[in-house]
């Protein structure tokens, strides 16, 4: 009863010192954004996402001082038909020349033809960290730009992963701008058709920016600790927007259907915070602790999404539980105002006569058994093509081929196969053994030369720290870094290649990465175990939220076990779209028969959170219905549809955003948005209507066990007076 109290002192000193609270608020938000703009966002480097083999590889190059050197290429090569040697040299030697004493340019190569003579690659050394090369390469991308337009018989370009990311930062920005703008105006329309009124559909909109505010400018100062790897201001906004509505809105909806039953205005902001500020108090702790299960994965892209998921749901439960009911205070009578005339009607109708609910609701309520097997069955199914579900770390391959530099990335890898994917072998040996370390590197190269897995021009490059304690090699392989064969190659080199020759050096370390493939194969090697940990400690998390919440173990197994069907249902539907081509053309996207490797635990746990929103909020209402004292049909009857309406609301809110993450650009975005969307769909449809309702029912007063409530005699209900029973509390 402490945390309920505490809720309800908070919400009534809210309501009574309205401007007090949310002056405080503002200045929370304010403070929180000015820090973050103080502080800034660290982004992850190459450093921070090392992991694997791949990481001991970069830690072992990194300490003889032989990280990967910031390199851009210059690419000539013609619009169409076949190059023209002599004009490409001259936009070559064009482009050398503007680059030339540039800042930041240490060294310019030769100009070296591909093998088949269509194109023409010039590469260009560039100073400083590798790391900030998209900070200083625009510069040299205009230089380039210029000296094309000089030459516009032929195509000139400048490519590398410091163009590369600088293309993909300028789309981020542009795509997390246009899906912020797309959510703001389509959430608040959903909120008028909601409420048929402007004022109270503008309170959550309000809400939700600034707990999104909030945790962008917090963000900015925990990324100083965690690294932000690039995904986490999109989890933020959209995130903060579906939650920071969907709180608002069951605490809104609560506090209108008292004001309509009677009670004053303080007084049903009071019941709200009770009743639905305790079951977004306790949705948003579910949120947080299934989300703090990431950290059990060892990485710093699931900790980075963690933490910024964990800042903004903490900051939306905040606002709906203090700044909340001061405006609800403040606005008064004002909420209503103004309506939406045939909107407004509408909503009034829909508010006292559930019937379409009732009526989707007997099927489980007459025939539990039938709808619950039929229901599961149905989930099943949808769940059946993630068994063969395949995972992959985001890798080039997957960038937006819109992005100029990945257009020019393709040609480049096209008519120089040595540059599609490279593999970097590092050694360190004692300091006693580096005599004996040239002559096993030789061999390493030799075995890489009689290979058909690798490229034999050039020949790999062979790199030597000062003390000749330490050497890499980069072995160029001619493989897309999604297909087996690129495996295969890295393959040989780990298992065979350097473990023979380096390896067999007294008291070698040796370690392969530096590629793509490298990084994917360790990555999903790395999400692959820690799996089960994450997934059991979540649901372990949240099964003890649920069974201390409500006082029973029986609905915390419920609650379980509906969202293990909604989440394994979700993964089979992202097998079927993105892992085939059926879809590429609705969605736009091009298949690489693979998902996000981070996808299905990240989804599984921001569902494992959301789909507490509605659950806790309807259980809720479901068990004060049972303890007002309606035999259990009844009960579940009445909570569900009494809810079904701000249920369904809330459900299209956050569709709606999570929709939005379907029309970006880049494919982990695409692909979680439409994972989230449809287990938020099916969640709030098939869970809820019918998976749900037919398991109480069967269940009974058992649901509630070990509760008091589970003992209560269904035949002869102890009621409660209609008042009372709006007033008790859920627990």
């Amino acid at each position: 009863m402490g945390g309920r109290n505490l809720i309800t002192r908070a919400a009534r000193w809210s309501a009574v010192h309205p401007w007090w609270a949310m002056t405080l608020w503002v200045v929370f938000v304010l403070g929180a954004l000015v820090v973050g703009g103080m502080t800034g966002t660290r982004s992850a480097t190459v450093s921070d996402l090392a992991i694997g083999q791949s990481g001991r590889a970069a830690e072992i190059a990194k300490s003889g001082g032989l990280e990967n050197r910031a390199v851009e290429n210059i690419l000539v090569t013609p619009y169409e038909g076949t190059l023209d040697q002599d004009r490409a040299r001259a936009a070559a030697d064009d482009a050398a020349d503007a680059l030339r004493g540039a800042k930041g340019v240490t060294a310019i190569g030769k100009p070296v033809p591909a093998p088949d003579g269509s194109a023409l690659l010039v590469p260009v050394t560039l100073g400083g960290d590798p790391e900030t090369a998209s900070e200083r390469v625009q510069p040299l991308l205009d230089r380039v730009e210029k000296v094309g337009e000089a030459h516009s018989e032929v195509r000139v370009e400048l490519v590398g992963a410091g163009s590369i990311k600088a293309g993909l930062d300028d789309m981020l920005s542009e795509d997390l701008g246009r899906a912020t703008g797309l959510s703001l105006p389509v959430t608040l329309i959903i909120m008028v058709f909601v409420f048929g009124a402007i004022v109270a559909a503008s309170v959550p909109v309000i809400l939700g920016i600034s707990s999104v505010l909030a945790g962008l400018g917090l963000w900015g100062v925990a990324s100083q600790l965690i690294a932000d790897p690039g995904p986490v201001t999109h989890i933020i906004v959209l995130m903060g927007m579906a939650i920071g509505v969907d709180y608002s809105l069951f605490y809104l909806k609560r506090q209108r259907e008292e004001r309509a039953l009677g009670a004053d205005n303080i007084d049903a902001i009071e019941i709200a915070s009770a009743t639905s500020g305790h079951s977004v108090m306790v949705s948003g702790l579910v949120v947080m602790v299934s989300m703090g299960a990431l950290y059990l994965a060892g990485h710093i892209a699931f900790e980075s999404m963690a933490t910024g998921a964990v800042l903004v749901v903490a900051i939306a439960m905040l606002a709906s539980l203090t700044v909340l009911p001061a405006m609800l205070s403040k606005f008064g009578r004002y909420l209503d105002r103004p309506r939406v005339p045939l909107v407004w009607r509408l909503t009034q109708r829909a508010g006292s006569k559930p019937r379409l609910w009732s009526a989707m609701l007997k099927p489980s309520l007459r025939h539990p058994v039938i709808a619950l097997v039929l229901s599961v069955g149905a989930l099943l199914a949808l769940a059946v093509p993630a068994l063969d579900l395949k995972l992959k770390a985001t890798g080039v391959d997957d960038l937006p081929h819109s992005i100029p530099a990945m257009q020019a990335n393709e040609r480049l890898t096209e008519s120089f196969p040595s540059q599609a994917d490279t593999h970097t072998v590092a050694v360190r040996v004692p300091a006693g053994q580096a005599d004996r370390l040239p002559g096993a590197v030789t061999r390493l190269v030799e075995r890489t030369q009689h290979s058909g897995l690798f490229v034999h021009t050039p020949a790999p490059e062979v790199r030597t720290s000062k003390d000749g304690r330490i050497v890499t090699v980069a072995v160029g392989t001619r493989f897309d870094s999604n297909s087996e064969k690129a495996r295969e190659s890295l393959t040989a080199l780990r298992e065979d290649i350097a473990p023979q020759t380096v390896g067999k050096v007294e008291g070698a370390e040796f370690a392969v990465g530096g590629s793509d493939v490298a990084y994917d194969v360790d990555y999903r090697a790395n999400v692959v175990d820690k799996m089960p940990w994450v997934l059991g400690v979540a649901l372990l998390l949240t099964f003890l939220v649920m069974a201390i919440a409500f006082r029973s173990i029986m609905l915390a197994m419920i609650t379980v076990v509906l969202n293990v069907l909604s989440a394994v249902a979700s993964f089979g539907l992202l097998a079927l779209i993105f892992q085939r081509t059926w879809a590429e053309g609705i969605l736009d996207f091009e298949s690489t028969g693979r998902v996000v490797a981070w996808l299905p635990l990240m989804l599984f746990v921001i569902l494992l959170g959301l789909s507490m929103d509605y659950h806790v909020f309807v259980v809720s209402r479901i068990r004060e219905a049972a303890r007002g004292g309606l035999p259990i049909r009844e009960a579940v009857e009445q909570g569900i549809t009494r809810t079904a309406g701000v249920v369904t609301s809330a459900a299209v809110v956050m569709v709606s955003v999570f929709a939005l993450l379907a029309s970006l650009s880049f494919i982990e975005m695409k692909q979680m948005g439409v994972g989230m969307a449809c287990a938020v769909l099916l969640d709030a449809t098939l869970i809820r209507i019918v998976v749900l309702p037919s398991m109480v029912t069967l269940l009974g007063w058992k649901t509630w066990w070990p509760s008091r409530l589970a003992h209560q005699n269904e035949a002869r209900p102890t009621r409660i007076p209609p008042v009372l029973a709006r007033r008790a509390p859920i627990l």
